[in-house]
């Protein structure tokens, strides 16, 4: 990591000409995203509904950290679906700000 010289402003930029700051490019999309988010977060709904058969179980072993365990990451993996899918609208819109790479991930 460079450090700025003293005096010098970081946010002008290097190598910009008109003094704005232009944050690097993103690197490619290596994965399909989509293909380990969705079975992911499918996953983890299975195995909490699986969970749910055994409840007294659960209880009585003091292990219902396992069931919330499993509702949290199936209601995290909505979340990341869903931010994903507001990227890909965002960059199907043109939005500056959207990542422009995840309208080329191919279902």
């Amino acid at each position: 990591m460079t450090h700025p010289r003293p005096g010098s402003d970081p946010a002008a930029g290097a190598g910009s000409t008109d003094g704005a700051y232009r944050p690097p490019p993103l690197p490619p999309v290596t994965t399909g995203v989509w293909h380990i988010a969705v079975p992911g977060t499918a996953a983890w709904l299975l195995a909490f509904v699986v969970l749910l058969f055994f409840i007294p179980e659960l209880q009585a072993d003091d292990a219902m950290i396992w069931l919330w365990t499993c509702l949290a990451g199936f209601v995290t993996g909505l979340l990341g679906l869903s931010v994903y899918g507001w990227q890909r609208r965002a960059a199907r819109l043109g939005k500056r700000s959207a990542n422009q790479m995840a309208l080329t991930e191919r279902f």
